[in-house]
């Protein structure tokens, strides 16, 4: 999906973005952009029905935006106070002054914005590589983190899934500009079937708006320089961290998480090995976990109503531990 070793790389993210058209904006959201020190975040939000209500922070996965929780935080509003991020790179946020795709910078992203929102602790959703930032920073700032809900979250996998080898290909040293050569003559709508096959368990959910929609933002997405370069330094901040040993390996976090996490796996993901909800229910101590057999990589997206659900359940548990911590 993309490459760090594209030509002109710093020049590109250096010169004066193009005019692109507007990110999607459901009815009931609302786009804001925050300045932090070397990059700047696009903040999509629910303004709350009610004061009082507990704040929550959504994180996409690779290739993804805020918009991915669009049906979620929708379902969850009178519930919550919804906050999503664009990560760095994706959605309308763009690149970072220093280009660092990691999963750490990823997640000193996400803890910068909280620390200078004076929002937290927040009820902490991620989704695959957003799964993965979610889970280290419930791990290294546990005040932070009120519940971690993670869905198909990127976590080290001996067997990796057929459908993920693309990204980890993508991921060496000029695989990426050789596929931006092979592919250039894909529209964005062929682009965004190939996109809606690998992540949805069942393509024909997408109903003909949302397809459209999808579209729209894949061509705006094409139009920016850094599009592949963040695809590509982020796979490969995925693959890297996959290789961490010690205390900072992913596993060895999530063994660190002291908030209440739902699990939510998908039985027709072709990204995350459904095998590994098994792995995940052990390692986090205090989890349940959803399994979906018709699902595939974004539950959140093809049954927000089931998700919801179980996010209610686990915000009980987290509600009563922050009242327990408190008395």
């Amino acid at each position: 999906m993309s490459s760090t070793e594209l030509p002109q790389t710093d020049a590109a993210a250096a010169a004066p973005m193009p005019r692109v058209s507007t990110v999607k904006v459901a009815e009931g959201e609302e786009l804001r952009s925050v300045t932090l020190p070397g990059l700047t975040l696009n903040v999509r939000s629910r303004p709350p029905s009610r004061t009082g209500l507990p704040p929550a922070l959504y994180v996409h996965g690779l290739g993804g935006s805020s918009q991915n929780w669009s049906a979620l935080m929708s379902l969850l509003d009178g519930v919550v106070e919804s906050e999503a991020l664009d990560l760095p790179g994706f959605g309308d946020s763009p690149p970072p002054d220093d280009g660092n795709y990691s999963i750490t910078a990823h997640t000193r992203a996400v803890i910068r914005y909280l620390d200078a929102s004076g929002r937290g602790p927040v009820h902490l959703f991620g989704n695959s590589l957003g799964g993965a930032v979610a889970t280290r920073v419930a791990a290294v700032r546990p005040d932070l983190v009120r519940t971690l809900t993670l869905v198909s979250p990127a976590l080290p996998e001996i067997r990796v899934q057929r459908g993920a080898v693309p990204t980890a290909l993508l991921a060496v040293p000029g695989v990426a500009g050789l596929f931006a050569k092979l592919s250039r003559d894909w529209t964005a709508e062929m682009r965004t079937r190939g996109v809606t096959g690998l992540c949805y368990g069942d393509p024909t959910r997408v109903t003909p708006e949302g397809f459209r929609a999808a579209v729209d933002e894949m061509e705006r997405r094409l139009q920016l320089p850094y599009f592949w370069d963040a695809m590509t330094r982020s796979a490969r901040g995925i693959v890297n961290a996959y290789t961490l040993g010690g205390q900072h390996g992913l596993w060895r976090q999530a063994e660190r998480v002291l908030a209440p996490t739902l699990l939510v796996y998908g039985g027709r993901d072709r990204l995350v090995g459904f095998r590994m909800a098994r792995r995940a229910s052990a390692a986090f101590r205090d989890s349940r976990l959803l399994t979906l057999p018709d699902a595939g990589h974004v539950a959140m997206m093809e049954y927000p109503e089931t998700v919801a659900e179980a996010f209610l359940g686990l915000m009980g548990t987290g509600e009563a531990s922050a009242a327990d911590a408190e008395g």
